[in-house]
């Protein structure tokens, strides 16, 4: 009986209504009646009657609804709305909702106020929602339908732009990108060689980095016909005047067969297809360093750009990669290996991607397993500072990295590292300072572009009177000037005048003073001959 409520409340795209349950006592008994009772109007009307309806006024408003709800908190609209059409005792109202945590902050604003979403109250929503459009007077089914998907639109929207900034879909993006490029310039680097090999293979001993070998196929072409500025051009791409007369010497000996001049063309243009992609790489690289610099500073600064990116891309986003523990980051990318050795029952993975961390790599063969359950540690702190906090600063991460390179040195001689407590309170000291030092330098530029405008209004107004009048006030000018002149002239005397009667005033004053003392002397003279 309970479980049914009195009046249930259902939040639509288009506004809050609120509804009276009719014989809710035997409805709750009756569900089965309840769920036949959907499939027709006219039934349901019999169960349900319309209190109240508060229609959205603007797009806005029913986004700022919405968000409310999603937090699970009620809007001022929504508290008003309820207080003027609930029964003025709450006790005996049993309300019924869709979201749990929307009812439990209702029931601890609104006193005496009972909720529920289990039990009957499933149910009656489920048709409200089915029958919503011809349960309210004025709304019909395309109406509700727009309203519905202009807010799911809205909604969707907003949560896309909440932070345009800490965009971390654009990073998952760039390292596979990154990655994939990777796996391709090899690719198509190894069939090149592979491909020109056959007309100068001597090149790949001498040339062996996959980019220069690709660089100094552009330039020499057909060994047989090698142009005069042939040495200068590979000093320049391969940087070592040896290696270049070495190839040159290589090209005149060589073993390999002669080649048709569409094969050269081909194989000049699939040179440059690799030379572009290689160049394209660079520029991602860029991008993907600017980007987690904006995103995860701190994470880059202490685990480097590459390692951070796929991390973050593992994870699925930032937020999941703060959300895990140091246990979970110290083996994520090793889930095979966790499994496998999970089922076998033996050894379990010491690190996944952080082993490709520089960290990892100069600790020892014994260390390997405690720097990386360190590192771990400190790539989980560093995800939630770059997660949760306002201002993006690196400071977390050098201290963090400083932190990890005292733990390699612990490993190694013993020197004992400082404590996390007093590590952290110096980055905090830091960050205050240089809080304190931007807000200063703000200060003093909006001071520099104040006194800019007022400068620049002075001149204004300078350039205004400075201005030739026209000729017809210029023949006025003579008698105006002329006119001003003399009562200046005159307040000017008045006031000197005046000045000169007010000075010599505080000689009286002194005059009296003597007067006065001087007979107080007589009395006492007096006094004392008698």
């Amino acid at each position: 009986m309970s479980g049914c409520p009195s009046h249930v409340l259902f939040e639509h795209a288009s506004g809050y209504a609120l509804f009276t349950v009719k014989e809710f006592e035997e409805i709750a008994s009756l569900t089965a009646e309840v769920t036949r009772a959907l499939s027709d109007v006219s039934a349901f009307n019999g169960i349900l009657n319309l209190v109240a309806f508060y229609p959205f006024k603007s797009a806005a408003e029913a986004l700022a609804n919405i968000n409310a709800i999603s937090e699970g908190m009620a809007s001022e609209e929504l508290k008003i709305f309820l207080q003027a059409n609930l029964p003025k005792k709450l006790k005996k109202v049993l309300l019924g909702m869709q979201e749990p945590k929307l009812g439990a902050f209702l029931a601890e604003e609104l006193d005496g106020l009972k909720v529920t979403h289990v039990g009957g109250s499933a149910e009656i929503l489920r048709g409200v929602r089915f029958h919503f459009a011809k349960l309210v007077k004025g709304l019909t089914n395309e109406a509700s339908s727009k309203a519905q998907l202009g807010l799911g639109h809205s909604y969707s929207r907003a949560k896309v732009k909440f932070n345009v900034h800490k965009s971390d879909n654009m990073i998952i993006q760039a390292i596979a990108l990154l990655d994939q490029l990777d796996k391709d310039v090899n690719t198509f680097a190894m069939r090149i060689r592979e491909w020109y090999s056959y007309h100068f293979p001597e090149l790949i001993k001498i040339v062996p980095e996959n980019l220069l070998f690709a660089r100094c196929v552009k330039v020499i072409k057909n060994r047989k016909e090698l142009p005069d500025n042939i040495l200068q051009a590979l000093e320049e791409i391969v940087m070592d005047s040896a290696k270049a007369k070495a190839i040159v010497d290589a090209s005149k000996s060589s073993m390999g067969m002669d080649i048709s001049p569409i094969d050269l063309l081909n194989i000049d243009l699939f040179a440059n297809r690799v030379i572009g992609l290689a160049d394209y790489r660079a520029e991602l690289t860029h991008y993907l360093r600017s980007k987690m610099g904006s995103v995860a500073p701190n994470l880059a600064t202490l685990i480097g750009d590459t390692v951070a990116a796929r991390l973050i891309s593992h994870a699925g986003s930032l937020t999941n990669l703060a959300k895990y523990p140091a246990s979970t980051v110290q083996i994520l990318g090793a889930e095979k290996a966790l499994f496998r050795a999970l089922k076998t029952r033996g050894n379990t993975p010491k690190y996944g991607l952080i082993f490709h961390s520089s960290f990892i790599g100069k600790a020892g063969t014994k260390n390997k397993g405690r720097i990386s359950r360190y590192l771990a540690n400190k790539c989980s702190i560093a995800s939630r500072i770059d997660c949760f906090s306002e201002n993006s600063t690196t400071i977390f991460g050098e201290k963090l990295k400083t932190q990890v390179e005292d733990r390699l040195n612990f490993y190694e001689t013993g020197d004992l590292p400082k404590k996390n407590l007093e590590v952290m309170q110096e980055a905090m000291a830091a960050v205050a300072q240089e809080v304190s030092e931007f807000t200063v330098v703000t200060k003093k530029k909006k001071k520099k572009k104040r006194k800019a405008e007022e400068a620049g209004e002075a001149e204004a107004e300078a350039d205004v009177e400075q201005a030739p009048p026209s000729k017809k006030k210029k023949k006025e000018e003579p008698a105006e000037a002329v006119a001003p002149e003399t009562p200046k002239s005159e307040k000017k005397k008045k006031k000197k005048a005046k000045e000169q009667e007010a000075e010599p005033e505080p000689e009286p004053e002194a005059v009296t003073q003597t007067t006065a003392s001087e007979k107080k002397k007589k009395k006492k003279k007096k006094n004392q001959v008698e």
